[in-house]
C-alpha cells in the first residue's frame, strides 16, 4: 500500500453541525444522512487503495476533542475536571451518564458567551474586547498596596486585633498604664517580623515575574517574524515557537515542521508530567504562507484538559480541542518549530487561573488550642472584674480621704487655687479600673505564641526535609513540606487512606503473560525457559533496538514468526497489532553508548501503554513511526503502514480505547483494549463461547497473582459500517452542543460484536519495603485502608504480598449491583461481624476499637456497591462495619468515589486521617483528608501538587508518622502549653501586686522588662527546644510502633494537662511574689528594687522549668537556656543604669544584701519542689508509654538483639462524633 499524497486531506463535505443536536444510532444514520451525503467507499470493495481513505476523512475529525478525561488505556488515572461556577452538593456515589454528560455540555459557543478572534489580526481581536496582555503578576503587592494590605491580611488573626485595641487604650491619658510608645511594642514588632518575611517573598515573587515577562518570542508583525517580550504579546497574534522554547501564552497550533501537522510537547511545567504529548494542526492550516479566518472559543477557564473552540477558515467551519491547544508553560520537543495563534494571554492562560495553591488546612491541635485560649480570656475577665469590684469597694471605704491620696486626689492646691483633677467619679472610676486592668494583664493571651508557632514548624520542616531516611535515590527526590501549618498533625493520625497504583506499587509495568485465542502462555514464566531477547530492526545502515528489555515466551515468539497465514499465528499476529497500535505511544529514537546502535524510547501517557508497546516490540511487532495520519511498525523485518482513520481514547466510562485502522491488506479493522469488566459487554458471546469461557479463567488466575489485566478484541468494519461510523463521527467532532458524550456515543456505538483476540497481565510491583510499613503502621494502631481502581482479584493478591491481608483474616466481601443488595448485604455483614466480636469475647463497648484487631476482619467493597452506598442511608451501616475490620480494601473505585469515603470516616469520627496517593485521580482524596501526602511517581505531579508532603516512597511514611510526626506532635503539644505557663505566672505575679497597692493597677515590674519578657527574656528557650528536643530516639520509636498512640490519645495536649499546668502555674506564681514579698516586708527597700527581684525570679523559674522538661540536651539548648537567664540579668543591668528610666540604680543597690540572693534561691526552689516531685512520682508509679521506653533507652535495653519486650498500653479509637 503505496500513497504519495498528503496522509490528510479536506473532506468533501463539512456537515452542518447545527443540525445535529445528538447522533443516532448506527443503524438510523445512513437515512439521516442518505439524502446530503454522497457514499464515501465502493460497495463492493471496502478498501481499493489508501487514497480512498485519505480523501474520505477529514484531517480535522482525526484528532478532535474525544473527551476532556484522556487517559491511554490501561491507566486507573482519569482525569476528570469539574469547574461548575455555582457550588452544589458532591455527590460520591453517582455514577457519570451520557445523559449527565450531555446535560453539562448544553451551552452552546455563541458570540455573546465566547471571544472572538480574528487570525494574525489583532487589531480587530481588540477592536470589541481589550483582552489581556500577556505579562503576569504573581506577587500579591505594590509599594502603593504592601502597607495597607500586608496589614489587613495580619489582622484576620482576632489575636492581633485584641493587642491593638489594648495598645489603643493605653494611648488614652486616663488609661496609660505603660508608657505609649512601650505598649505598642510588642505588636509592632511581631507585625514588622511578619511584614518584612511577606516583603521578601513577595519581592522575589516579582523578580521572577520581570525575569519571565522580558523573555522573547518570534512573533509575525508586517508578514514577518520579529523577537518581541512575552508581556508584549497579544492575543491574535501568530507566534513561532522553535524546538526546546517554552510557549509564552495559550496558542491554538496552525502549522508544525511535520508535513502532518503534529507537534510533541512536555507538559511538565503544567502538570508535571515528563512524558510526551502530541498535538494537532489543522490540514486547513497546513503550509498556507497566510492564514486568515476567525477563531470563536470558550471564554477563560481552568480546565486545561478541555478546550472547545470553532476555527472558520476559507468558508469553512472546523472544529477545535483539547489536542488543537497548546499551554502556556509547555515545551517543544521533537519538532523543529511550530506556529500558533494566541487564544489566551497572560493571567486568562490556564496555567495562571490553576496557579492558586492547595487548599489551606488548620492544624488540629491549634484548634484545640482556641478553647483554651477562651479559658484563659475568661481568666483575663474575671481578674480585671475583680480588681474592678475590690477597687470600687475600697472607694467607698475611702470616699472621704480622696481629696488628699496620690492616686485618687480630688483636689489641687498648686498656686493657693483649689482643683480638682484625676478623679471622673465612682462609676468612671471603675470603668477605667477595668481597662486599665485589661491593659496590665495582656500578655494573659499570649501573642508570642503565634509566632513561636511559625518559627517552630520552620525548623521542624528543615530537619524533615534533611532528613536522609526519606531521601529517595531513585529520583533522587527529597522529602518536601508544602504545607508548615499541620506539621502536628502527622503525629495523630489514625486512619490512612492508600491508592494501590504507584503508591503500594512502583508503577513500573512489565508484561509477564498473555492468554491469547483462549491459550494461556503463562507456563513458561515460572521456568528458566522465559529468557530476556533484544529485537532490533535495521534503519540507514543502524541497528533500532527498544529500549526497555522483555521477558519473551519462547512459543509465542515461535508463533509470531511463522506468519500470518497460520491458525495459531493469525491469532497472534492480530492480538500484538492491537498492543502496538492501540495507544498513544509515541515512538522517540535517542543515541547509545555504541554508535551503531539508536534505542527506541516509548514515551506514553501511562506506563501500562509502554509495557504493551515494548512487549510488542519484544516479539517483532516494532512501532518505529506515529504521525496523526498514520503508524509504521515493523513486523518480523517487513515494514507495514497501517492509516489512523479514527482513534477513540481512553475514558472513565467506557473503561477502554479503540483505534480504527486501514491496514496493508486493504481492510478496515477496529482493534479495542479495556478493563475486562467493559470488555466482555461488547465481546460477541455468540462466537467462540468456550474461549470467552477460557478467557475469563485465565483473567482470574492472573489477577489472583496480582497482575493488571487488560482485555484485546477486533473486528472488521464493511463498507456500510465503516461510512455510518465515519458520519457519524464527523458530526459529534463538529457539534457544539455536547460533543464529548457524542463521540462516547459513536465510540461506543463501534466498540460492538468484537471478537476475543485474548488478553495481557502486566505485573507492578510493590515498592520497597511496603509489607513492613504497613505492618509497623497497624502495630502503631493506625487502620490502613486501600482504596483502588484495579479489579477485586489484583487488589486482593496485593492485599496479601503487602502483609495488608492474613491467611487469619475473615473476609467480608461486598459486589452488589442495586440498592437492596446492598442492604442485605452490610446487614449480613453486620451480623456476621457482631457474631464474630462476641465469640472472640470482644466487649460490645470496644467493638469499634482497634481491639477488634484481635477478631482480624477483612472488608472488601467495589465501586459498583458504594454508588448505592454512598451519600445514602445506608453510609452509616458501611462505618459500623469498617469500625469492626482490620482492613478495608475497596476496588474498582472511582476518584470521587476515593474522596467519599475519606468523607465517610472524617463525618463520623473525631480521628485524624491521611491520604496518600500519586496521580492525578488521588487528588480529590488527598484534600478531603485532614493531611494529604503525594507520592513523587509515574503518573505525573498532579498529586504532590495538591498534597501537604510529598515524598519518593511509600515507606517513607513510617519515619514521617512515628518518628518526626510524634516528636512534631509532642513539641508542639508542650511548647502550647509552656507558653501559657510563662506568661500567665508573669500576670498572677501583676495581679498579686496589684491587691497589695489599693487596687491602683500600678506595676512594680519595670515596663520595658514587661515588655522584653516576651520578646527577650523567655521567648528563644522554647523556640530551639519546640525545634530540637526529643522525647524519644528514632530507633526506639521505629522498633516499638505502640508509642505512636501518644498522639492518637492527645497525651501530650488535653484538658487535663492544661488545668494541671494552670494549678502549678498559680503556685509558681504565689511563691515567687509572697517570698521576696514577706522577707521584705518590715524593710524600707523600694517598689522597683523589690520589682527587679521579681523580674529575675519569674525569668529564672521559667526556664528551670523548661530546663526540667528537656530530654536530650545539646549545645544549642543549655546556649539558649542560660543564655536568656543571662540576657534577663544584663538587660535589667541596663536598664537600672539609665538616669531617665524610674528604678535608677535600684539593682546595684538590692543585689549588694545577702536577702536578695537568699530570697531569689528560695522563692525559685519553693516555686520549682512541687512540680519536681509530682514529675517523679508520677513517672515512677504510673509511668506511660513513652516513660517506659525512655527508661529502657536510659539503662541499655536496647542494646542488644532488640528482643526485649515492653508492655505498652492499649491504644483505643477516638470518640465517635
Amino acid at each position: 500500500m503505496t500513497s504519495k499524497r498528503h496522509l490528510l486531506n479536506p473532506s468533501p463535505r463539512t456537515p452542518n453541525t447545527q443540525e445535529l443536536p445528538k447522533i443516532p444510532p448506527f443503524s438510523d444514520l445512513a437515512e439521516v444522512n442518505s439524502s446530503s451525503t454522497q457514499p464515501v467507499m465502493d460497495s463492493e470493495n471496502p478498501v481499493e487503495n489508501s487514497s480512498k481513505f485519505e480523501s474520505t476523512l477529514n484531517s480535522s475529525s482525526r484528532r478532535s476533542a474525544f473527551s476532556i478525561q484522556s487517559r491511554a488505556s490501561g491507566g486507573n488515572s482519569v482525569r476528570e475536571v469539574n469547574f461548575d461556577l455555582v457550588p452544589k452538593p458532591v455527590r460520591y456515589g453517582s455514577k457519570g451518564s451520557d445523559s449527565e454528560a450531555l446535560s453539562m455540555s448544553q451551552k452552546e459557543i455563541n458570540d455573546e458567551d465566547a471571544r472572538l478572534i480574528y487570525i494574525n489580526d489583532p487589531g480587530k481581536t481588540n477592536e470589541r474586547f481589550e483582552f489581556t496582555g500577556n505579562s503576569i503578576r504573581t506577587g500579591k503587592y505594590s509599594i502603593l498596596t504592601f502597607l495597607p494590605r500586608n496589614l489587613y491580611e495580619q489582622f484576620h488573626r482576632v489575636a492581633y486585633i485584641y493587642f491593638l485595641l489594648i495598645a489603643v487604650l493605653n494611648q488614652l491619658p486616663q488609661l496609660a498604664v505603660f508608657g505609649r510608645g512601650v505598649s505598642i511594642l510588642p505588636l509592632a514588632f511581631v507585625l514588622l517580623v511578619t511584614a518584612v518575611k511577606d516583603a521578601y517573598e513577595d519581592w522575589r515573587r516579582h523578580g521572577s515575574d520581570k525575569v519571565e515577562n522580558n523573555r522573547l518570542a518570534w512573533v509575525l508583525v508586517n508578514d514577518q517574524f520579529e523577537q518581541k517580550k512575552w508581556k508584549d504579546i497579544t492575543v491574535g497574534e501568530i507566534i513561532k515557537i522553535y524546538t526546546n522554547e517554552t510557549i509564552p501564552c495559550d496558542i491554538v497550533l496552525l502549522s508544525t515542521s511535520d508535513s502532518t501537522g503534529v507537534a510533541y510537547v512536555q507538559t511538565i511545567n503544567l502538570d508535571g508530567e515528563s512524558n510526551l504529548k502530541t498535538r494537532y494542526a489543522k490540514q486547513e492550516t497546513l503550509s498556507k504562507e497566510r492564514v486568515d479566518g476567525l477563531i470563536k472559543c470558550e471564554k477563560p477557564n481552568r480546565n486545561i484538559y478541555g478546550f472547545q473552540a470553532n476555527m472558520e477558515v476559507e468558508g469553512k467551519r472546523l472544529p477545535l480541542g483539547p489536542s488543537n491547544i497548546i499551554l502556556r508553560g509547555c515545551e517543544l520537543k521533537n519538532t523543529s518549530w511550530a506556529l500558533g495563534i494566541v487564544v489566551y494571554a497572560g493571567r486568562e492562560t490556564k496555567v495562571m487561573l490553576n496557579s492558586s495553591g492547595a487548599p489551606s488546612k488548620r492544624s488540629r491541635l491549634e484548634i484545640r488550642m482556641n478553647f483554651e485560649i477562651i479559658i484563659l480570656s475568661v481568666f483575663l475577665v474575671a481578674l480585671c472584674t475583680v480588681v474592678s469590684v475590690c477597687a470600687a469597694v475600697w472607694l467607698k471605704r475611702h470616699k472621704d480621704e480622696l481629696d488628699f491620696l496620690p492616686y485618687y486626689r480630688k483636689a489641687g492646691f498648686a498656686e493657693g487655687k483649689q482643683e480638682k483633677y484625676k478623679y471622673y467619679g465612682w462609676g468612671l472610676e471603675i470603668v477605667f479600673t477595668f481597662l486599665m486592668s485589661v491593659i496590665v494583664f495582656q500578655i494573659m493571651i499570649p501573642i508570642s505564641l503565634y509566632i513561636s508557632m511559625e518559627l517552630v514548624r520552620v525548623g521542624q520542616a528543615y530537619f524533615m526535609i534533611r532528613d536522609t531516611h526519606m531521601y529517595d535515590e531513585a529520583s533522587n527526590s527529597r522529602f518536601q513540606c508544602r504545607a508548615l501549618n499541620i506539621n502536628e498533625d502527622l503525629g495523630q493520625i489514625k486512619y490512612i487512606f492508600s491508592d494501590k497504583t504507584g503508591t503500594l506499587t512502583e508503577n513500573k509495568m512489565e508484561f509477564q503473560c498473555a492468554s491469547i485465542w483462549g491459550v494461556d502462555y503463562s507456563a513458561a514464566k515460572a521456568s528458566s525457559d522465559q529468557q530476556h531477547v533484544e529485537y532490533s530492526v535495521q534503519v540507514n545502515g543502524k541497528v533500532l533496538r527498544p529500549k526497555m528489555k522483555v521477558k519473551i515466551d519462547p512459543e509465542i515468539l515461535r508463533l509470531s514468526k511463522s506468519g500470518n497465514d497460520k491458525r495459531g499465528g493469525k491469532h497472534i499476529h492480530d492480538f500484538f497489532i492491537a498492543l502496538a497500535t492501540c495507544n498513544t505511544i509515541v515512538p522517540l529514537v535517542v543515541d547509545s553508548s555504541d554508535p551503531a546502535v539508536q534505542l527506541i524510547d516509548y514515551q506514553g501517557e501511562s506506563p501500562d501503554e509502554q509495557a504493551l508497546a515494548y512487549a510488542a516490540a519484544a516479539y517483532g511487532f516494532v512501532l518505529v513511526e506515529r504521525t496523526s495520519g498514520h503508524i509504521v511498525i515493523d513486523i518480523q523485518g517487513e515494514r507495514q503502514r497501517f492509516n489512523v482513520l479514527g482513534l477513540h481514547e481512553f475514558d472513565s466510562e467506557r473503561k477502554r480505547m479503540s483505534v480504527i485502522l486501514g491496514c496493508p491488506d486493504n481492510t478496515v479493522k477496529v482493534f479495542v483494549k479495556g478493563a475486562d469488566t467493559t470488555m466482555f459487554s461488547v465481546i460477541d458471546k455468540s462466537l467462540n463461547k468456550d474461549i470467552i469461557r477460557t478467557t475469563e479463567a485465565h483473567l482470574h488466575s492472573y489477577a489472583s497473582l496480582g497482575l493488571r489485566t487488560l482485555v484485546v478484541g477486533m473486528r472488521e468494519l464493511n463498507n456500510s459500517e465503516f461510512e455510518q461510523w465515519h458520519v457519524a463521527f464527523e458530526a459529534a467532532s463538529t457539534a457544539l452542543i455536547g460533543r464529548a458524550a457524542l463521540l462516547r456515543k459513536v465510540a461506543s456505538n463501534v466498540e460492538n460484536y468484537l471478537t476475543l483476540l485474548g488478553a495481557s497481565a502486566i505485573e507492578d510491583k510493590l515498592q520497597m519495603g511496603v509489607p513492613e510499613s504497613i505492618e509497623s503502621l497497624r502495630t502503631a494502631g493506625v487502620k490502613v485502608w486501600v482504596l483502588t481502581g484495579d479489579k477485586q482479584e489484583t487488589a486482593i493478591s496485593i492485599g496479601y504480598s503487602s502483609k495488608l491481608l492474613t491467611r487469619k483474616m475473615t473476609q467480608i466481601i461486598i459486589n452488589s449491583n442495586n440498592k437492596e443488595s446492598c442492604r442485605r448485604s452490610l446487614a449480613d455483614a453486620l451480623a456476621m461481624s457482631k457474631k464474630l466480636l462476641i465469640a472472640s469475647g470482644v466487649p460490645q463497648n470496644t467493638a469499634e476499637s482497634s481491639e477488634a484487631a484481635s477478631v482480624p476482619i477483612a472488608l472488601i467493597i467495589d465501586g459498583t456497591s458504594l454508588v448505592y452506598i454512598l451519600d445514602s442511608e445506608l453510609e452509616e451501616q458501611l462505618f459500623q462495619l469498617a469500625s469492626r475490620c482490620s482492613v478495608v480494601l475497596c476496588c474498582r473505585v472511582a476518584p470521587l468515589q476515593k474522596a467519599g469515603i475519606v468523607a465517610l470516616v472524617k463525618k463520623r469520627t473525631a480521628d485524624m486521617t491521611l491520604a496518600i496517593g500519586d496521580g492525578a485521580n488521588d487528588v480529590s482524596m488527598i484534600q478531603m483528608a485532614d493531611v494529604g501526602v503525594g507520592i513523587s511517581g509515574q503518573e505525573g505531579r498532579q498529586a504532590v501538587m495538591a498534597s501537604d508532603f510529598a515524598m519518593g516512597q511509600f515507606r517513607f511514611l513510617v519515619p514521617l508518622l512515628l518518628v518526626h510526626g510524634h516528636w512534631n506532635y509532642q513539641r508542639m503539644g508542650y511548647m502550647i502549653l509552656y507558653n501559657f505557663y510563662r506568661n500567665a505566672i508573669l500576670v498572677f505575679v501583676l495581679f498579686w501586686y496589684v491587691l497589695f497597692t489599693s487596687f491602683t493597677l500600678t506595676t512594680a515590674i519595670n515596663e520595658w522588662s514587661s515588655v522584653l519578657y516576651s520578646i527577650i527574656y523567655t521567648s528563644l528557650p522554647t523556640i530551639i527546644v519546640g525545634i530540637l528536643d526529643k522525647d524519644l530516639s528514632r530507633r526506639s520509636l521505629l522498633t516499638y510502633p505502640q508509642l505512636y498512640g501518644a498522639g492518637q490519645r492527645q497525651e501530650c495536649y488535653n484538658k487535663k494537662l492544661f488545668w494541671l499546668t494552670m494549678f502549678d502555674t498559680l503556685w509558681q506564681s504565689m511563691t515567687v511574689f509572697f517570698v521576696p514579698l514577706i522577707a521584705y516586708w518590715d524593710s524600707t527597700v523600694d517598689v522597683a528594687s523589690i520589682g527587679d527581684l521579681w523580674t529575675l525570679s519569674v525569668v529564672i523559674v521559667v526556664n528551670l522549668h523548661l530546663a526540667m522538661d528537656v530530654i536530650r540536651w545539646n549545645w544549642v539548648i543549655h546556649a539558649a537556656i542560660w543564655g536568656s537567664i543571662i540576657a534577663t540579668c544584663i538587660s535589667v543591668i541596663i536598664i537600672d543604669a539609665i538616669p531617665s528610666l524610674p528604678g535608677y540604680w535600684a539593682i546595684f543597690e538590692t543585689a549588694k544584701t545577702g536577702l536578695f540572693w537568699l530570697c531569689l534561691l528560695g522563692s525559685v526552689v519553693a516555686a520549682l519542689i512541687p512540680r519536681f516531685a509530682i514529675k517523679y512520682l508520677y513517672q515512677y508509679y504510673s509511668p506511660c508509654d513513652t516513660h517506659i521506653a525512655r527508661a529502657a533507652e536510659k539503662f541499655g535495653y536496647q542494646r542488644g538483639s532488640g528482643d526485649g519486650q515492653i508492655e505498652m498500653n492499649p491504644i483505643f479509637d477516638g470518640s465517635r462524633r
